[in-house]
């Protein structure tokens, strides 16, 4: 019972993400720095080409972060200064800054709350003669409705994009997240499903010419020999990925399924313990036959939030209110002023409890017997 102790469940133990394969990884950065290759060497090259087949994708470009990412991708597909992006509220700055570092304004629309993602008739209705592109944001590894949003884009020849910084993997109808788009931006900070000990990010593409772009603009504009031309075109910057990262994050490519599977089996076990508790909004189950989420985050709601989270945090249980419980339409001050009323319910309701493939069985239980005992 929660009530007689347990092991503490810290939401994300930093520690333990090293500890996992300490030796090895360890041994994988003394080989990478030994060998004297740290900026665009062949560990960056190796990791992305695993991702390509991976993701069975054509090109992944490698950068510093996944906000490098969508900016980079956004200014090699020209968007133009003034120019709007829709995206949800229910997503983090990071998606919006990009854009209007970009030149773009981002406005932010309603969520769904069926699945608690981009709602496709919010896109619709935001749309202006000044709309040009729609990121599409799949937040907590789920795919947003992209059958309903591509639909949307191709009517008003709009561009679709793709923040799948939460959704290395995920699929919906056999296609991966960052593959509906003409790119997708994914994250590689320590704590997502893929993580490295630092920050990085990559882009993704099936567009040779975006591609080649992005690959110039994280390194000032150089070509792939490294070197700028007198004649160079691009203007650059430096948003390269460290090879102490790539190195990192190849070796976990190689259990990344692994991982995953946790993930989902954790969140099987979440929604079966919780699916009777009728004050409690769950997010979908990992059995639905035409998704494959990968619970980067396992998200619930209810009116009672800060008592439940008050009532964890007292028997040793971590949990986080995304982002802050800001969402992007709140942030006044950078000129956002759009009314969101679902979407600012939804943050009032909404808590992440602990979800990472290192969590123990005996974690689970009390996680489990203690969000029980709230509710009984």
């Amino acid at each position: 019972m929660c009530s007689q102790g347990g092991p503490l469940v810290p939401f994300f133990d930093w520690k333990a993400l090293y500890a996992e394969r300490a030796d090895t990884f360890g041994r994988i950065l003394h080989e990478t720095a030994a060998s004297g290759g740290f900026i665009l060497q062949s560990a960056v090259d190796g990791f992305e080409a695993a991702l390509a087949a991976y993701l069975g994708v054509r090109h992944v470009i490698g950068v510093s972060d996944c906000t490098h990412a969508m900016l980079l991708g956004l200014r090699a597909s020209g968007l133009e200064r003034g120019a709007e992006v829709i995206l949800p509220g229910h997503s983090f700055v990071a998606a919006a800054q990009a854009i209007h570092h970009a030149g773009g304004r981002p406005v932010p629309v309603e969520l769904s709350e069926h699945d608690w993602l981009v709602d496709p008739d919010a896109v619709r209705a935001a749309i202006t003669p000044r709309t040009r592109a729609i990121m599409a944001v799949h937040v907590n590894g789920r795919v947003s409705d992209m059958d309903a949003l591509l639909e949307i884009a191709a009517e008003h020849g709009l561009a679709v994009y793709e923040d799948a910084a939460q959704a290395l993997g995920a699929r919906l109808d056999g296609r991966v997240a960052g593959r509906f788009g003409a790119w997708g931006a994914f994250s590689f900070y320590p704590s997502k499903t893929l993580g490295c000990f630092g920050d990085a990010g990559a882009l993704v593409t099936d567009d040779d010419d975006l591609a080649e772009t992005v690959r110039a603009m994280r390194n000032h504009g150089a070509g792939r020999d490294k070197a700028i031309s007198k004649d160079v075109e691009t203007w650059g910057s430096n948003a390269r990925l460290d090879n102490l990262h790539a190195a990192i994050l190849a070796y976990k490519l190689t259990y990344y399924d692994e991982a995953i599977a946790r993930r989902r089996q954790v969140a099987a076990r979440y929604h079966e313990a919780f699916a009777g508790i009728a004050a409690l909004d769950l997010p979908p189950g990992p059995e639905a036959s035409n998704r494959f989420d990968i619970f980067q985050n396992y998200e619930v709601c209810c009116d009672a939030r800060d008592a439940l989270r008050a009532h964890l945090a007292a028997q040793g249980i971590g949990t986080i209110v995304q982002w802050g419980g800001i969402g992007l339409h709140q942030f006044r001050n950078l000129g956002f002023d759009q009314h969101l009323p679902k979407t600012d319910r939804f943050f009032a309701r909404s808590l992440l409890l602990p979800m990472n493939h290192l969590l123990t069985d005996g974690q689970v239980d009390r996680v489990i017997a203690c969000v029980r005992e709230f509710f009984a």
